[in-house]
């Protein structure tokens, strides 16, 4: 495995593969702090390109989709580790700059999300998501990859990108990767460095109200928020920002067919996701 910190270093790697492929190349954006849910989107990046392909891992904590009072300066950082586990995770090319290198002026030019991008997510922490747009267009220029793969967990960072590519003519497709979760339910999240025991067993609360909610969907919008707020409101350390459900483009919900149940919610001083796709009405794909 080849690791580039440069955008010259990254060049010259990238051009050796291109000399040595027989497939296409597949990147994966992280934040670094790897866990399994980061190998598993490298896992469906292998299997999208096969062995004759590439597949490169960027690692960078990236300031411009943090806001003020956000947690930057404290986000786990493990470069030695998250290295040791993309090489055993069969990863090609590991690009991990400094801020310096990508940004090396202040950017001027940003990427507008829309009002997509002033939702949710985007209401909860204003400019973030055209930050993360911004370094998403950069890293994905510099890595040229055939395919991306984002995670279902960001649900709405994974819509956003989707429609950016498409907006943009970026020639990138981007693939959704679902969720991994603990075996008692939470998603896993870099973040979850941060929650003490009890929290960790009060952000439960979350996957278990996203289930209610699938459960009670078959009877409706009203019905599935209800239960999973209902879950929510038993749970005295959560304190939840929203609870919505939305069509699969984050546009509102249809009478019936497929949706998603997303939540924010604090737990402690700690930020967490989640979503699960339900099915509105009782008529089942």
């Amino acid at each position: 495995m080849d690791l580039a910190r440069t955008r010259d270093e990254l060049s010259d790697a990238r051009f050796g593969l291109d000399e040595e492929l027989g497939g296409d190349v597949a990147a994966v954006l992280t934040m670094g702090a790897l866990h399994a849910g980061h190998l598993a989107l490298v896992h469906e990046a292998r299997r999208r390109v096969g062995p004759e392909g590439a597949v490169i891992v960027t690692i960078f904590v990236n300031p411009l989709q943090f806001g003020a009072g956000e947690d930057l300066s404290r986000y786990p950082r493990s470069l030695d580790a998250d290295l040791a586990a993309a090489e055993q995770a069969g990863v090609d090319l590991v690009f991990a700059p400094s801020a310096q290198e990508v940004y090396p002026t202040e950017p001027w030019v940003t990427v507008d999300p829309g009002v997509l991008g002033t939702v949710l997510e985007g209401a909860a922490r204003p400019g973030h998501f055209r930050g993360v747009l911004t370094v998403v267009a950069k890293l994905l220029n510099l890595t040229v990859p055939a395919v991306t793969v984002f995670g279902e967990k960001d649900y709405q960072q994974l819509v956003l990108v989707r429609r950016m590519c498409a907006d943009l003519e970026l020639g990138v497709e981007v693939v959704g990767s679902p969720t991994v979760r603990e075996p008692d339910g939470l998603a896993l999240s870099s973040r979850n460095v941060y929650l003490s025991a009890e929290q960790r067993s009060q952000a439960l609360a979350l996957s278990r109200a996203l289930r209610a909610g699938q459960d009670a969907a078959s009877s409706g919008t009203a019905a599935a928020l209800g239960a999973a707020a209902e879950v929510l409101s038993t749970e005295s350390g959560v304190e939840v920002d929203y609870l919505v459900i939305t069509d699969p483009e984050l546009q509102p919900p249809p009478p019936s067919g497929a949706a998603r149940l997303l939540v924010a919610a604090r737990v402690g001083s700690t930020r967490l996701l989640d979503n699960m796709p339900v099915h509105l009405g009782a008529d089942q794909p």
